[in-house]
């Protein structure tokens, strides 16, 4: 372990999300060598400082007050002081306040130093079994209903598993919406309070999640990560075939949709007729 003070300069650090184990020990020997540490919310990271066995001046840095709180800091940065910046949990900035006061820190000339650790995105992608390829990050999802749903259809072609964070209060129907857009037999991977004692993880067709909430009174509490598959790439002849025997199921059976498309593309009829069935399910 280092001794001594830090170099004047901002330090990002990485708090965990639930269990307290998951502090590296790097952050342990930052935090205890700043001068102060900013934070989003003094009273919860004060509470886990107390809990670390380290004692600093805080300093409120939340979404905000982030320009005020930046210019703040790097006046005491430029008088030689190191500061710790914290989230209530988890890397800044990542769906969280940092991103502004970092780019003013760095802007003023002053050393932003990253210190990697605990992110929910992250911990729930590497048990996904959906991470093998590409993946987006897509945060939190607009609350209403139609800015919700619109998103989803702008991230919908996207071959990418997609990532996001719910509030318990919205997961229903988030999930219902991602069913509705996205496809119902897309897999989606839910982690539910993850790192804490009630860690739940699960996964399932998007068709099957309102079984799932309604399993048990508990699917509907905690924090989550839900991690969607992405679209499978199809090939322009069919993507254009898909597009086709959707237009003619507007005004005519499915079956007879299919059979006219297949002879307009020359795909096969059970090909497309199971796509139209699939998106009516």
């Amino acid at each position: 372990m280092n001794e001594g003070p830090l170099p004047p300069g901002l330090y990002v650090v990485a708090t965990p999300i639930g269990n307290l184990g998951d502090i590296t020990v790097r952050a342990l020997d930052v935090l205890k060598r700043v001068d102060r540490v900013a934070a989003e919310d003094t009273r919860v990271s004060g509470q886990l400082l107390s809990m670390l066995g380290i004692s600093k001046p805080l300093l409120s840095v939340r979404a905000h007050n982030e320009q005020q709180g930046a210019e703040k800091l790097i006046e005491i940065i430029r008088n030689g002081e190191s500061v710790a910046y914290v989230t209530d949990a988890g890397t800044p900035a990542i769906s969280d306040p940092g991103s502004r006061l970092v780019e003013a820190v760095r802007g003023a000339g002053f050393l932003v130093i990253p210190l990697p650790g605990a992110s929910a995105a992250v911990t729930a992608l590497s048990v996904s079994g959906l991470s093998g390829g590409p993946w987006l990050f897509a945060g939190f999802l607009p609350p209403k209903a139609k800015a919700r749903q619109e998103a989803l259809a702008s991230l919908k072609p996207l071959p990418c598993s997609l990532v996001f964070y719910e509030a318990p209060h919205r997961v229903r129907e988030t999930l219902a919406d991602m069913a509705r857009v996205l496809g119902r037999n897309r897999r989606i991977f839910i982690a539910r309070e993850l790192t804490k004692q009630f860690e739940e993880l699960a996964v399932m067709k998007l068709a099957e999640t309102a079984v799932w909430l309604d399993a048990s009174d508990f699917h509907e509490k905690g924090e989550f990560v839900l991690v969607v598959e992405g679209e499978e790439n199809e090939t322009p002849v069919m993507a254009e075939a898909g597009r086709i025997a959707r237009l003619l199921a507007e005004e005519l059976p499915a079956s007879q949709a299919a059979k006219l498309a297949a002879k307009i593309t020359g795909l096969r009829k059970s090909e497309l007729y199971a796509l139209l069935m699939q998106e009516h399910e």
